[in-house]
C-alpha cells in the first residue's frame, strides 16, 4: 500500500491510497481458497473445484467482498499511519478498481485540530467545604420524623383517608391490553402525597382492605417504554393493607430504625449527609468554573463540519427563518462547546482515561435506584437503547476527566457557612440558566442544547455499499 497526502487546505486533506494489482490478486486467491471447501458443485469433489470455475461463477461476488475488506483495512491504516483523527465522516472516492487491476481511491477527510492541554494544570477554581451548625441536623431529623410517621394496622372496615398508608397489588392495561411494567405487588402509598402517578392516590380515598378499585392515570414522561409515554392506563387495584399514622417519638429507637446506634449517632450521620449534599452541589459549581476556563483555551481552527452539526442541534424545533436569524449566535455557542469537547477528549486520551464496564454498570444501577418500583423497566430501557447507554458512558467519562483535572489544577480552598453556600449556589443557578439560554433570546422557541460528539467516525464510499471500518474513537472511552 502506498499513501500520499494531497490537497492540504487547513484541516481538510485528501489521501491517495494505491494498492497494486498483484496485492489485490493475492487477496482474491486467498478468498478463493477460503470458499473452496464450502462450495459443492456437481462433478467436483468438495474442496476440489478449480479456481477458474469458482471465478466464473462467483468472481463478481468474491471481488466485492475482497474490495470491501481491503478498503476497510487500508483506509483505517492510512489514517492511523498519518496520525489523522477525523472530525466527522471521511468520504472515499474510488478512482481505479476491478479484477486484475490496481486499486486507487481518495480519502477526503477533515482532521481534528491539534489541542494543547498542558495549561490545564494552571486552571484556577474554587473548592468549597461547608461548616454545618449542629442545629441543622436537629431540623432535618424533625423533618424526617414528620415525613416518615409510624403506622399501625387500622381496625377492620376502616375507610382510607389522607395520610393513611395503603398497600395494594395491581394489574394495569391500556385500551384493555396489558403492557410491560404494568404489574405490581405490595405497592405502598401514603395517601395525599401524590408520589406514584399524578392523581393516583386521591382515587384510593375511601377504600377498605379487600376492596378492588380501578384507578386511571397517565404514564409519565420518564416512563421507560417510550411508546407508552402520556398514554392513559387503567390500574385494577386490590387493597391488601391499610394503616393509620401515629406520632413519631424522636429517641434512640427512632434512630435505630435508620441504621444509627443511637440518637447522637443519627445526628452525626445527618450532619455528614447535609455536608455531602452541599459539597456535591458546590462541586458542580467548581466543575462549571473549570469548563468556563477551558472555553478560553485557544484552538487555531475548529472544523466547519462540526460547527454545522452543532448548529443543527441548537436549531432543532425552530423555523427556518428563526434558525437563520440565530445562526451567528449559535455558531459562537457551538465553537465554545466543541472547543471544550476537544480539550477534554485530548486530556482524556493523553491520560489514558477509560470507562470500564463495571463503572458503566454502576452508573446504570445508580439510575435504577432513582426510580424505586420501576427497576426492571429502567434496566430494560438501557438494554434496548444502546444510545442511552452510550450517553451514560459519556457522562462517566467526562466526570473522570474533570476529577483528574481537579487533581492537577490549582484549587482555591474556602470554608463557608450553609448560608454562604446557598448564596453561591443561587448565583450559580442563575448563571447556568443564563448560559443555557445564550443565543436563544431572539426567538420564542425553546431549543434543546446537546453536547457535540466527536467520537463516532464512519466513512462512506461513492461506488461501494460496504461501510469502511471505524477509525479510532476520540471520546467517551
Amino acid at each position: 500500500m502506498k499513501v500520499t497526502v494531497e490537497n492540504k487546505k487547513g484541516l481538510n486533506k485528501d489521501l491517495k491510497v494505491f494498492i497494486d494489482k498483484k496485492t489485490m490478486s493475492s487477496h482474491m486467491d486467498q478468498r478463493y481458497e477460503e470458499i473452496k471447501g464450502t462450495i459443492n458443485l456437481k462433478g467436483f469433489r468438495p474442496g476440489k473445484v478449480p479456481k477458474e470455475i469458482l471465478k466464473r461463477q462467483f468472481g463478481k461476488a468474491v471481488f466485492g467482498e475482497v474490495l470491501d475488506k481491503v478498503i476497510k483495512d487500508t483506509s483505517t491504516k492510512a489514517l492511523q499511519e498519518n496520525n489523522i483523527k477525523p472530525a466527522g465522516q471521511p468520504k472515499l472516492d474510488l478512482k481505479t478498481y476491478g479484477e486484475d487491476k490496481d486499486l486507487e481511491y481518495i480519502i477526503s477527510v477533515t482532521e481534528l485540530p491539534k489541542v494543547e492541554v498542558k495549561s490545564i494544570e494552571n486552571i484556577k477554581f474554587d473548592e468549597y467545604s461547608v461548616k454545618i451548625d449542629d442545629t441543622e441536623a436537629d431540623k432535618r431529623i424533625k423533618e424526617i420524623a414528620k415525613n416518615q410517621p409510624n403506622f399501625k394496622e387500622a381496625p377492620k372496615d376502616t375507610i382510607a383517608k389522607e395520610g393513611d398508608l395503603v398497600a395494594f397489588d395491581y394489574n394495569a392495561t391500556i385500551d384493555d391490553k396489558p403492557f410491560k411494567g404494568g404489574e405490581g405487588k405490595n405497592t405502598q402509598l401514603t395517601l395525599g402525597k401524590d408520589l406514584f402517578l399524578k392523581g393516583f392516590d386521591k382515587q384510593l380515598m375511601g377504600v377498605k382492605v379487600g376492596d378492588e378499585k380501578t384507578v386511571e392515570a397517565t404514564l409519565p414522561e420518564n416512563f421507560p417504554e417510550k411508546e407508552l409515554i402520556n398514554k392513559k392506563a387503567k390500574f385494577k387495584c386490590k387493597i391488601t393493607v391499610l394503616k393509620n399514622p401515629e406520632p413519631v417519638k424522636i429517641d434512640d429507637d427512632f434512630a435505630k430504625n435508620f441504621g444509627a446506634k443511637d440518637l447522637k449517632d443519627l445526628k452525626s450521620l445527618i450532619s455528614k449527609q447535609i455536608n455531602d449534599e452541599y459539597k456535591n452541589s458546590l462541586e458542580r459549581f467548581s466543575k462549571n468554573q473549570i469548563l468556563k476556563e477551558i472555553e478560553k483555551f485557544k484552538i487555531a481552527e475548529i472544523p466547519e463540519n462540526l460547527i454545522d452539526e452543532e448548529v443543527k442541534i441548537l436549531s432543532q424545533g425552530m423555523s427556518e427563518e428563526d434558525a437563520k436569524k440565530s445562526r451567528k449566535n449559535f455558531e459562537e455557542i457551538a465553537k465554545k462547546r466543541i472547543k471544550v469537547g476537544l480539550v477534554l477528549n485530548e486530556f482524556g486520551e493523553q491520560n489514558q482515561i477509560k470507562v470500564t464496564e463495571q463503572e458503566l454498570q454502576a452508573e446504570v444501577q445508580k439510575q435504577i435506584r432513582m426510580m424505586p418500583g420501576q427497576e426492571k423497566m429502567v434496566m430494560d430501557f438501557y438494554q434496548k437503547n444502546p444510545s442511552a447507554l452510550s450517553s451514560l458512558r459519556g457522562t462517566v467519562y467526562e466526570e473522570k476527566i474533570l476529577k483528574l483535572i481537579k487533581e492537577k489544577a490549582k484549587p482555591n480552598k474556602k470554608e463557608v457557612s450553609k448560608e454562604e453556600a446557598e448564596k453561591i449556589l443561587k448565583q450559580s443557578q442563575m448563571q447556568e440558566y443564563s448560559h443555557s439560554n445564550e443565543g436563544k433570546e431572539k426567538t420564542e422557541k425553546k431549543v434543546e442544547v446537546k453536547k457535540t460528539s466527536t467520537n463516532k467516525t464512519k466513512t462512506k464510499t461513492s461506488k461501494t455499499k460496504s461501510p469502511v471500518k471505524k477509525t479510532k474513537k476520540v471520546s467517551k472511552k
